[in-house]
């Protein structure tokens, strides 16, 4: 059955002229089949390039309307629309709306993870990949407004001894780790490097060996030389850390005791069905207004240049 449905996903593909975008958060069946896999500020390159008529975002919905206002000539195409982003959600446009009038002459930076509408509120946007380049391109001085995910903001003041004033929003799948269950797995397991993603709290960085975004994370096991890693990040990485380095050994920290696993469950409902449907009927089309496209496009075209 899986094998007839990615059949059919590359006929229509090849007949509409169409890509596949795919987060390293999703599913390895999804990774497979994808034409790209990437982190946000891979994706968002990408996104701005390709000539496809249509592009399937394996991902969640700021991802998708991302790639929308980067190629606004593109039908983009969402499997699931219920795919959101819990850090997305903390932080609504028009809270932040006010909580930006109270810090006048500030820079906006916002993290990628948000909503097409905040990114109008924004002045530049970024990634986890980028972020503290684009705050280095800034002179000392700047007061900076830095939404919506506090632990990113508070490691980016931390490395570049900013003092941003922080939105108060987090990932639920990063934020969810605990350094005290991270502490037991480094003790189990001695010769494993922890490696982390900056959304996680501040007392997971500390123990860190290295912190970095999701493709910094899958890079670093690729040059560095030791063979175990204990990893605080969503599961889907896992897939290509192990496409990549299969003598080595990953271990996900767990969010919970149900399962060795950190899934993020938006990402997890996009499926190899969800993606043949899209593509065969042509649903779940991103659509935005044309005053939000363009006031959103201005901040991702600044990160774009800076990076």
């Amino acid at each position: 059955m899986t094998s007839e449905i990615i059949s059919k996903i590359e006929q229509l593909k090849s007949e509409k002229n169409a890509i596949i975008l795919a987060h390293y958060y999703q599913t390895a069946d999804i990774q497979d089949i994808a034409d790209f896999v990437g982190d946000s500020l891979a994706l968002a390159q990408k996104a701005q390039v390709i000539n496809s008529d249509i592009i399937v975002f394996a991902g969640v919905h700021f991802m998708a309307e991302t790639a929308k206002i980067i190629n606004p000539k593109a039908k983009v195409l969402l499997p699931d629309l219920d795919a959101g982003c819990s850090l997305a959600d903390s932080c609504p446009a028009e809270n932040f709306k006010t909580f930006k009038e109270r810090y006048p002459n500030h820079t906006v930076i916002s993290y990628i993870n948000c909503t097409a509408d905040l990114k109008t509120m924004t002045d530049i946007v970024c990634t986890s990949s980028n972020a503290v380049k684009i705050v280095n391109s800034l002179p000392k001085d700047e007061k900076i407004i830095f939404a919506p995910d506090r632990n990113l903001g508070g490691y980016i003041n931390k490395l570049t001894g900013r003092n941003m004033v922080l939105w108060d929003g987090s990932c639920e799948v990063h934020d969810i780790l605990e350094a005290e269950k991270i502490v037991q797995l480094k003790i189990e397991n001695p010769d494993a490097k922890l490696i982390a993603h900056p959304e996680c709290q501040g007392a997971v960085l500390e123990l860190a060996d290295f912190v970095g975004s999701t493709s910094a994370l899958l890079d670093f096991t690729n040059r560095d030389s030791a063979t175990k890693y204990i990893v605080a990040t969503e599961s889907g990485i896992l897939h290509q850390m192990y496409k990549q380095n299969p003598e080595k050994e990953f271990i996900i920290v767990p969010s919970d005791e149900i399962c060795n696993c950190n899934d993020c469950p938006y990402m997890k409902k996009i499926t190899l069905e969800k993606i043949l449907y899209v593509l065969e009927n042509e649903t779940n089309e991103i659509i935005l207004p044309d005053d939000v496209m363009q006031k959103a496009i201005k901040p991702i075209q600044r990160m774009l240049d800076i990076s």
